[in-house]
């Protein structure tokens, strides 16, 4: 049977809606949960993870002593303001749960359903029900297949900082980052500052993109003042920062042993005779970062494209998505940071609070939230398309190379899927080899495929179109099925046995 929170674990009414259910506890969803309780709203926020701070803010748990956790992170007093907060308000944090559906009920009220439990399999699923909706579910890593990216010791960039931030580990001792976007310096410098020796930073796409937005720039000291600090970072502790470069095939046995690291030309493609080979025992790498937007699609919300080729929701200039009271905020609406996603977190509460309580927003603070969004979701689209993947990247892939890990599909088979048996986009491709099937359904995999669908025409992003956000034990929907069964007052059925 689907549960609802008691009211022993709440304090509230179990049977009452919330006024607000926000999806995800980090840097958007704290601070949308915390202006909207504020404000006098009831609010349920919901998060996968045991601890509130999202992806950004990851840090180790409590039984591991860490005595400065803030050291590897930045503008941590942002966050340790917001968990302040959090503690002192009204809000329910569910914490461990997994949300894999949101439903409209024909009240208008959302449904949202969880799995529970630090892997999502505890035995009683969780049914909240809100009046509105915030959705702030993060981002996550876009990889792009290479020889050799399967073997132990090659890590997403992302991974190896939440490896660090979290459990207080390295990958690997002498580690090489790659790939596309800010985050790999941030990584780099974390890891150079926890001990770990980091040969190169591998920059496929440069940095000259930025200076051809001046004013942007301009607008935007933060932002220049953070790449100085980790330049600094990076300087003092000798890491060299090769741009127009990739790794394109990664060698060893049992576990990565060096990477060849060679130029790239402005498509992406390898120069010929610029390979050279690094020894390293872990590579982190990834090609930025995808806006994880599973649950809005499924409702029918609208995305837009972004610049680097993924899809974005389009919201409107207070968070909320194209379907009635549905708001998004955060790296949702494309990726730009820890900052922005607080700021458009605060404007959705707001904007939420004022519908529902069916009054005028504070116009003065509403104003300035949307002049600092603003700014800085301008900054983003310059950030995303200074990084966006080159149409020649595919040129790295031999005919053997995994391009889908779940399911064993290689760059050879989704090649003759689009010559030989006509494929032009990336379902087909799916239907033909099974690439996209497996567990990340498509998460890890999805850009690539894309990508070598299209055969050098401009690729179309991944629908993102998936029924469950999350894989869901069938006992779930088994319950799931009964609980509406018997609330429409028929007898359940009974399971079939052999």
């Amino acid at each position: 049977m689907t549960a609802s929170p008691s009211e022993a674990e709440t304090g509230r009414d179990p049977r009452a809606p919330y006024d607000l259910a926000v999806v995800g506890a980090g840097s958007a969803g704290l601070a949308g949960a915390v202006t909207a309780a504020e404000l006098g709203l009831s609010v349920a926020l919901l998060d996968s993870s045991p601890q509130s701070g999202g992806q950004f803010y990851r840090h180790p748990a409590p039984a591991l002593g860490a005595v400065r956790p803030e050291a590897l992170h930045h503008a941590w007093s942002a966050f340790s303001g917001l968990r302040r907060r959090l503690a002192e308000s009204t809000v329910d944090h569910l914490s461990g749960h997994h949300v894999w559906s949101t439903v409209r009920e024909a009240d208008g009220t959302w449904s949202v359903h969880a799995v529970t439990g630090a892997d999502g399999t505890a035995e009683a699923p969780a049914l909240i029900r809100a009046r509105t909706l915030l959705l702030a579910t993060g981002a996550y890593e876009r990889q792009l297949p290479f020889p050799g990216w399967t073997l132990p010791g090659v890590v997403g960039a992302g991974g190896a900082q939440a490896m660090l931030k979290s459990g207080l580990v390295l990958p690997g001792r002498r580690v090489v980052v790659a790939g596309s976007g800010p985050l790999l310096l941030a990584v780099a410098s974390s890891l150079a500052a926890a001990g770990a020796r980091v040969p190169a930073v591998v920059e496929a796409a440069g940095y000259l993109r930025y200076a051809r937005s001046p004013r942007v720039l301009a607008a935007n000291p933060a932002k220049a003042a953070e790449a100085l600090v980790h330049g600094a970072a990076l300087l003092r502790h000798r890491v060299r920062v090769l741009p127009r470069s990739a790794v394109t095939e990664v060698h060893g046995t049992d576990r990565v042993e060096a990477v060849t690291i060679s130029r790239l030309d402005a498509d992406w493609r390898p120069v010929r005779g610029t390979g050279r080979r690094i020894v390293c025992d872990a590579l982190a790498v990834g090609h930025g970062l995808v806006p994880q937007i599973e649950l809005a699609t499924a409702l029918g919300c609208d995305t837009r494209p972004l610049p680097d080729g993924t899809l974005g929701l389009a919201l409107d200039d207070l968070q909320e998505t194209s379907v009635p009271g549905l708001w998004a905020a955060g790296e949702t609406g494309g990726v730009g940071g820890a900052e922005l996603a607080r700021t458009e977190g605060e404007l959705a509460g707001r904007a939420v609070a004022a519908r529902l309580k069916g009054r005028r927003a504070d116009a003065g603070r509403v104003g300035e939230l949307r002049r600092r969004r603003d700014r800085m979701r301008v900054f983003a689209d310059v950030m995303s398309a200074a990084h966006a993947p080159g149409p020649g990247w595919s040129a790295w892939l031999e005919d053997d190379t995994d391009v889908c890990r779940c399911e064993e599909v290689t760059a050879g088979r989704v090649r003759e899927a689009v010559a030989d048996l006509g494929a032009r986009d990336a379902r087909t491709v799916k239907l033909l080899t099974r690439a996209g099937m497996g567990w990340c359904q498509g998460r890890m995999c999805g850009s690539a495929v894309a990508c070598l669908a299209a055969d050098g025409r401009t690729a179309e992003p991944p629908a993102e179109r998936r029924p469950f956000a999350v894989p869901v034990p069938l006992a779930t929907l088994a319950a799931l099925g009964g609980a509406e069964t018997e609330a429409a007052g028929a007898t359940a059925p009974r399971p079939c046995t052999p």
